[in-house]
């Protein structure tokens, strides 16, 4: 995609060049010739050049002067000649955010600037086969792309989230959650569906991502993302940037319970003295729902679940040093454990982090696989190397 950014020249002033116009006109906006100069520092006659090699690649449009604003006045423009106007053409390319869950697939499909064209959502059985549930994810991205009129061959960069450990070429090292996901290759089997990079990456890190760019973690670099449930999970970023470990491991915090068989979520939350069976997302949501309407024994064994789940944020954290942690996750009542995690961290940590709620909901994950596709496509466009033979 590299040559798209400049027409196929591939001297390396130009790209410098074609790379600083295009960031002075990616927010959207319509700019001047006149502007572009000022912006970005180049010569008019470098700017003029410029452009004419992105208009001529599609990334950018020739359009009329903006109308002004109530009040405003017109664009600035040299006297005599009307001025030029610019503008980034962010439809030019699309690209797709991915979450593939237990119980359902999220895709979300935006363009070059980052923003929201299309979404789609398909319940899934949690008992779906590896090779079916890639299926439905093809589907369904082919329905979204229907929807929106967008052509495959349009899609810049692909992001992908999934539970499990993922490895950098996209291979699930370890995935208990789905039947098959152990070993699968995710990557490789995507990649044959798309002509544009396809990136893989863990659920909850994925969170941590999308939580620090849209939602209650903007701002602040040094996160935790809290993906609760049955087998907890963690993502982290320090300094503003994703910490996946060596082996893409970091944040495996649901493993802890391995110390000790008695703290397993099926006896954690049993309100029976018997492990809780089914062990899933509807029977932990209903004792929770029930210790929200008072049920002693309920309350206990939330409680028990709570005090697991705190112990393990707070290794993480004690690790780390977070400024906030955030907590999203499957389960109803979340907003109920807020003050009881900050309580427990204070106690447990040497320097208790801020908590909050996550606020990007159930598109969280597809909303983090977003912003690793807009990153690579940004990667893309901004590029000053010449492409590799």
């Amino acid at each position: 995609m590299a040559d798209r950014l400049t027409g196929g020249d591939s001297s390396l002033l130009r790209r410098i060049n074609a790379a600083v116009t295009l960031r002075a006109l990616r927010d959207g906006h319509a700019v001047t010739l006149t502007q572009l100069v000022g912006d970005t520092g180049l010569s008019r006659p470098t700017v003029e050049g410029v452009i004419e090699g992105l208009v001529e690649t599609g990334l950018v449009a020739e359009v009329e002067q903006p109308q002004p604003q109530p009040g405003g006045q017109p664009g600035p423009g040299r006297r005599g000649r009307p001025a030029r106007w610019f503008r980034f053409r962010a439809e030019a390319g699309h690209i797709l955010g991915i979450e593939i869950g237990v119980h359902d697939i999220r895709i979300i499909l935006a363009d070059l600037a980052g923003e929201v064209v299309g979404t789609h959502f398909r319940p899934v059985e949690e008992s779906l086969e590896a090779e079916e549930r890639l299926a439905a994810v093809r589907s369904v991205v082919a329905e979204v792309l229907r929807k929106a009129g967008v052509s495959r061959d349009n899609l810049w960069a692909v992001g992908v989230g999934t539970p499990g450990i993922v490895d950098r070429d996209g291979t699930v090292q370890l995935g208990t959650a789905m039947p098959g996901w152990t070993g699968l290759d995710i990557g490789a089997r995507l990649r044959r569906s798309f002509r544009c990079p396809v990136m893989i990456e863990n659920d909850a890190n994925l969170a941590a991502i999308a939580e620090h760019w849209q939602g209650a973690a903007v701002g602040a670099d040094d996160v935790v993302f809290v993906m609760a449930g049955l087998s907890p999970g963690a993502g982290s970023l320090i300094n503003g940037r994703l910490h996946r470990g060596f082996g893409g491991a970091a944040g495996e915090i649901g493993a802890l319970h391995l110390l000790g068989q008695e703290v397993t979520p099926e006896r954690l939350l049993s309100t029976t003295g018997k492990p809780l069976n089914p062990l899933d997302e509807a029977a932990v949501a209903r004792v929770l729902k029930l210790a929200r309407e008072g049920d002693a024994v309920a309350k206990v064994a939330t409680d028990r679940f709570l005090t697991r789940l705190v112990q393990s944020v707070a290794a993480l954290v004690l690790a780390i040093d977070p400024q906030l942690v955030v907590v999203g996750g499957w389960a109803a009542g979340l907003d109920g454990v807020l003050d009881p995690l900050r309580e427990r961290l204070a106690q447990f940590t040497l320097r208790a982090p801020e908590v909050a709620l996550a606020a990007l909901g159930s598109e969280v994950v597809a909303m983090g696989a977003l912003r690793v596709a807009l990153d690579q496509v940004e990667e893309q466009l901004f590029a000053v190397n010449p492409p590799a033979a």
